[in-house]
């Protein structure tokens, strides 16, 4: 049973958290957490080449819902090829996103293991906060763009006219959508950032609440330079969920503030530019008591002299 009373070392979490790791340990360490994500990465876009043409559809779904996407001939919703490797290569970045996706959970896991030990306690908590968040609002962005692009491309097609055939080419248009998607999701990370600056003390509620002109204004104009079409419809759906999200991203972090106890200091009530009051003391001062010279300091006692070195003994001994 001794086998049983052996003491357990600190994991690798600990060691590398209090600093007793060595730059080589961090090193070594660092290969095997990238040579795991590659791994699963590698797992994952195997699964998305097989997973590649339902997705393809998936994302052609907005072009060939439309009546213009018909062939009267054959009654199938059809795109050009204009390459012969085309469709070919279309399938591998199609395989490689969902890859991505799949083996997500993976390496995110690695790069957070590999970075968590440097953060303090309160700040993991934010990041698993934040992290929790962000996969639901960019999702939410997705949805959007999947949407904002079925009425764009019925926009578009419909300045064309009768007398026009559109046919379009599958790699421009697959890249168009994902493309759109990913700028979505990306615009819906905004209230992150407004509520990472508000935790970390950057900026209050208050001054974020007094910004909400300015947030709106570049919101719309972001929808304006994003979205696909020039019609008003995915500029205001987009701009108007972004307006939504920050005034949200406020809210909470007007509790924040109220939490943590911000805006009751003592010149918290004054701006950047206004000089604080002093107040004025009008009761007089009294004279102090009076202090006398120090006496002077007595000359310190001789040095006696060293004692003979025993020279049967060196130094060491």
């Amino acid at each position: 049973m001794a086998f049983a009373l052996r003491k357990r070392g600190p994991s690798e979490f600990e060691r590398a958290a209090d600093g007793s790791m060595t730059l080589m340990e961090h090193i070594r360490e660092l290969r095997n957490r990238l040579f795991r994500a590659s791994l699963a990465i590698m797992v994952g876009f195997g699964f998305g080449i097989w997973l590649a043409g339902p997705v393809r559809h998936l994302l052609s779904k907005p072009y060939c819902d439309l009546p213009q996407a018909i062939d009267p001939a054959t009654g199938q919703c059809k795109f050009v090829q204009l390459g012969v490797a085309d469709l070919f290569l279309l399938n591998l970045k199609i395989g490689l996103w969902v890859g991505l996706i799949i083996a997500a959970p993976v390496w995110l896991y690695q790069l957070w293991a590999f970075i968590a030990p440097g953060l303090h306690r309160h700040e993991r908590r934010y990041a698993y906060i934040f992290t929790a968040l962000a996969a639901p609002l960019f999702a939410a962005g997705a949805v959007l763009a999947f949407f904002v692009t079925t009425k764009g491309l019925e926009f578009l097609l419909d300045i064309s006219g009768p007398d026009i055939a559109t046919t379009l080419e599958v790699t421009r248009y697959i890249s168009f959508v994902t493309n759109l998607i990913l700028l979505f999701g990306v615009a819906f990370e905004f209230p992150l950032v407004a509520l990472m600056l508000n935790f970390v003390g950057l900026v209050s509620a208050r001054k974020l609440l007094s910004w909400w002109r300015v947030a709106i204004f570049v919101f719309f104009a972001f929808s304006a330079v994003v979205t696909p079409t020039p019609d008003p419809f995915g500029m205001t759906a987009l701009a108007i969920c972004l307006s939504a999200l920050y005034f949200g991203a406020v809210g909470i972090a007007f509790l924040n503030d109220r939490r943590k106890g911000r805006g009751k200091e003592v010149y918290s009530g004054l701006g950047d530019d206004e000089v604080s009051p002093l107040e004025l003391d009008d009761e007089p001062v009294a004279a102090g008591s009076r202090v006398d010279f120090s006496g002077p300091i007595e000359a310190p006692a001789p040095v006696a002299a060293p004692a003979p070195i025993e020279r049967r003994y060196d130094d060491m001994t």
